[in-house]
């Protein structure tokens, strides 16, 4: 009888080893897959200020795609997020393609001397009194842009907020290195009644 008591305890201290074992390694693997999620592929980010109401407010979390630019290139209208001179982290939409030329006039986008409807600012502008969202402008008034140069340079893009009238964007930063955009978002995660995807 003590002999078999002597057998078995060896066998559940082994077990009890593996079992502890396969827990550490199952949290290091989560770790791991945490890490490469949130430093390569998604990370969360805070609306910080109103450059982009009303699309987003001040205080919504959104989910930064980082993973899509590593394949793919920024596209008209799409929300990014970038480096800012300022050593901030900026949140503003693309207007501008690298090769395109961009200009303002009485409120209306002209890419390449075309009008481009921005249906994402209807609902802001028929809250406005008479007067323009946007103040007339061309390529050659951005800063830290050549004035000989006709359209936006190769890894480029022109990004502007929602709210025109109280954003700081390429109007004043000037144009923005693609290599600066971390990702883009469009899914507003909190506050949790107001979880949405955004245009």
């Amino acid at each position: 009888m003590k002999e078999e008591q002597y057998e078995k305890q060896p066998e559940k201290n082994e077990k009890k080893k593996n079992e502890l074992w396969e827990w550490t390694k199952a949290l290091i693997i989560a770790f791991l897959i945490a890490v490469v999620i949130r430093y390569f592929l998604f990370t969360p980010i805070v609306v910080d200020g109103d450059s982009m109401m009303p699309t987003l407010e001040n205080g919504d979390r959104m989910i930064v795609n980082k993973f899509g630019y590593m394949i793919g290139e920024p596209n008209r209208f799409d929300i990014v997020v970038f480096h800012a001179p300022e050593g901030k982290d900026y949140i503003k939409r693309v207007i501008g393609l690298p090769g395109e030329h961009i200009e303002y006039r009485n409120d209306q986008l002209y890419i390449n001397g075309e009008p481009i409807e921005e249906p994402y600012l209807d609902e802001y502008k028929s809250q406005l009194p008479k007067g323009d969202l946007t103040q007339d402008f061309t390529l050659q008034d951005i800063p830290n842009v050549d004035p000989n140069v006709e359209v936006i340079p190769e890894g480029y893009v022109f990004v502007m907020g929602d709210n025109r009238r109280g954003s700081k964007d390429s109007r004043h930063i000037g144009l923005v290195n693609i290599d600066e955009i971390i990702g883009s978002t469009n899914l507003i995660f909190w506050p949790i009644n107001e979880i949405r995807f955004v245009e």
